[in-house]
């Protein structure tokens, strides 16, 4: 009997870097279920989008445990939060790596000004990158974090302090959030110089487990592993591709055939039907 697994992207990722199959191969074929509208986690806030980028492409300060609403460090090692709840002090990690594209060399590391770039453009309707490329930050702004965030400030090269206007209980859980994924600061000055900050939400370089390489719409992305990644043991395939198949029934016969190995959103009539060929 065939093998047919289906799951949301998150654990499609764990099976990538876990899953016998995955170490074994070299490409990893995900059926999606629509194309995303874009790759700037900030300004979406559908799983769709946040599936092709925040999940793949990026990382943010602190992160979610596979499987759980559980926070663990990401970007950031540890932080500190003040006596009153208003000031949170991110330690951020060192030697991790911006993605090198055919459009982007970083030439530094990972640092504080790529934090205050992301918080800043989200903050600040006078920021020049938003100036230059409007943008609404609806997830950001529907939960008031424009509200709540008051300051970002830069101690150091790697220690940056969010002040808040309020105490916020969920705070480090929503910096987990696909929304607040971390931005290359780097990149966005590039963008702003040639006159393409459109481009940022095309051609993504965030800090994750995949390098973005390609995309044709209503068809496939493409990526590569990322083998500068700061979780090295977390990138075991060589390239991820979403094959993008709006119609279950299609996705469907794709995992039945073998033509993609992980899928998304079945029908409830499918889940039965998969049970029925689990080996």
């Amino acid at each position: 009997m065939e093998r047919t697994t289906v799951k949301p992207l998150l654990l499609a990722l764990a099976l990538a870097t876990s899953a016998p199959f995955a170490q074994a191969a070299t490409t990893l074929v995900y059926c999606s279920e629509a194309s995303p509208a874009g790759f700037d986690p900030s300004q979406y806030t559908s799983g769709t989008d946040f599936d092709a980028s925040a999940e793949t492409v990026f990382n943010r300060l602190t992160q979610f445990k596979r499987g759980g609403t559980e926070v663990e460090p990401g970007l950031a090692t540890s932080w500190d939060v003040s006596q009153d709840g208003l000031s949170y002090t991110f330690h951020l990690r060192h030697g991790v790596k911006f993605h090198t594209t055919d459009y982007f060399t970083p030439t530094r590391d990972f640092n504080a000004d790529d934090v205050l770039f992301t918080f800043q453009r989200l903050l600040d309707p006078e920021n020049a990158f938003r100036k230059a490329y409007p943008a609404e930050s609806p997830y950001f702004t529907d939960m008031d974090l424009n509200k709540t965030i008051k300051s970002v400030d830069k101690i150091d090269e790697h220690t940056v302090r969010l002040s808040l206007n309020n105490i916020d209980a969920a705070f480090i859980q929503n910096l987990a959030m696909s929304f607040a994924s971390v931005q290359s600061a780097e990149y966005g000055a590039q963008l702003l110089k040639e006159g393409k900050a459109a481009d940022i939400n095309q051609k993504p370089v965030g800090t994750g487990p995949f390098v973005f390489k390609r995309y044709q719409k209503d068809s496939q992305i493409r990526y590569a592993g990322n083998k500068a990644y700061w979780k090295p043991e977390d990138v075991k395939i060589d390239n991820l591709v979403f094959s993008i198949t709006p119609d279950a029934a299609v996705r469907l016969q794709k995992l039945k055939t073998g033509e993609c190995q992980v899928s998304g959103y079945p029908r409830p009539a499918d889940i039965e039907v998969m049970e029925k060929t689990r080996t």
